[in-house]
């Protein structure tokens, strides 16, 4: 049973784009490791940019700064 966690930022994904990444990410490991689509766990956490820091920076501050 395969378990895949997905980190991203709490900035705007839709809940669309949230189930077409739970539907790819369970489709390649169909394809790749021919993982049973049925017992494949796929959650995604949704990170407030406050708490997600690259640079020293948090990505609110890089945002602010226009990087």
């Amino acid at each position: 049973m395969p378990y895949v966690n997905i980190r991203i930022t709490r900035d705007g994904a839709t809940t669309e784009q949230k189930a077409a990444l739970i539907k790819g990410t369970t489709q390649l490991l169909v394809e790749v490791l021919g993982k049973n689509p049925q017992t494949t766990v796929v959650v995604i956490d949704e990170v407030d940019t406050d708490n997600w820091g690259i640079g020293g920076e948090t990505i609110t501050a890089r945002k602010q700064q226009g990087k």
